[in-house]
């Protein structure tokens, strides 16, 4: 860690040996993830808090490089558990370590990156009613038949409305389906 993790006993005098112990697991979210700069944890004693009672509140924050944070700063309301120091203080870092393991899947590109669906805009429609077609952001031109707009809105549709829609095969090639509407602005009356 570039700085001492800083610790804030509240309601409390400050214990060594919770002090150690507090320090030994900073030490192994380090030897584990690398890449903690800065900590700051906040052991708040039972009483004067209306919602906890006699639990005790562990409040973490960690800084880690790219300006990113763990925050770990709400306790159980019912969890009578955070009563005992030592469990209260091995279930904030275990959310902590939770965060890091998060932090550590995004940068190793582990965590799934779901697409925007893609955006259309409705060039012609036909004047049975019965379907349209779309122009893409490409510049194609894709079907769509008005069972595939979500919430019965085909009636509300018009040249140059934009929709969002998932692109499938349909017997004549691709197809839109699940068009739906973007934004109130958008609709027709």
């Amino acid at each position: 860690m570039q700085t001492a993790v800083e610790i804030d006993f509240q309601g409390m005098d400050a214990k060594p040996d919770i002090q150690t112990a507090i320090a030994k697991q900073v030490a192994q979210l380090e030897e584990r993830f690398g890449r903690v700069t800065a900590g700051r944890v906040v052991v708040k004693a039972p009483g004067g808090h209306h919602r906890t009672g006699g639990l005790y509140e562990i409040n973490i924050r960690l800084a880690l490089p790219d300006g990113r944070e763990v925050n770990v700063d709400r306790t159980a309301q019912a969890d009578e558990r955070h009563s005992d120091l030592t469990f209260a203080i091995n279930d904030a870092f275990k959310r902590a370590r939770r965060q890091l393991q998060d932090h550590a899947r995004e940068l190793q590109g582990q965590v799934k990156q779901h697409e925007a669906s893609p955006i259309g805009t409705v060039v012609r429609l036909d004047p049975s009613g019965e379907f349209g077609f779309l122009e893409t952001s490409d510049g194609g031109e894709i079907y769509f038949h008005r069972n595939s707009v979500l919430d019965g809105a085909f009636s509300r549709l018009a040249v140059g409305t934009r929709v969002t829609f998932a692109e499938g095969v349909g017997e004549k090639g691709p197809q839109a389906s699940t068009v739906k509407l973007l934004g109130k602005h958008n609709l027709r009356p």
